[in-house]
């Protein structure tokens, strides 16, 4: 088993992870009857999207000897009703300030992120924009 959850009333979760033991809430969002004092549930299907694809680049990066320390991700979800739904993720990846990388090396850590296991798993329906920022 991977986690456990137990519903703490007003719209609130506990998720235990099992293997660690670290613990995440969630609440429903304002827009949805919640408190959105923390992460929604469809904010972590966001983030996971995210964390996937950082994991998976330093991954390759490690590979490649390249260290990818101080990458930063933005995710922008976009709900969409009837029925509520994830319609999009925008993925906005600022890589850091003197990381030397050449064109095959970007070529591998894009196709790294874009084919990370969370990117595979959404429904295709569900837009995943990327873009990836280089340093200059």
């Amino acid at each position: 088993m991977t986690s456990q959850i137990v519903y703490q009333g007003s719209l609130r979760t506990e998720a235990l992870h099992l293997q660690s033991g670290t613990r995440i809430e969630t609440d429903a969002p304002t827009d949805n009857q919640g408190k959105g004092e923390r992460f929604s549930p469809t904010d972590l299907v966001a983030t996971a999207l995210g964390s996937c694809m950082m994991t998976i680049m330093g991954i390759k990066a490690r590979d490649l000897q390249l260290d990818l320390t101080g990458t930063r991700l933005e995710i922008q979800k976009h709900m969409a009703s009837d029925p509520r739904r994830i319609s999009g993720v925008d993925v906005v990846i600022h890589f850091p300030p003197g990381l030397v990388v050449d064109e095959k090396q970007k070529t591998i850590l894009k196709n790294a992120a874009l084919t990370c296991p969370v990117a595979k798993s959404l429904e295709p329906a569900i837009v995943q924009a990327v873009s990836f920022h280089w340093p200059a």
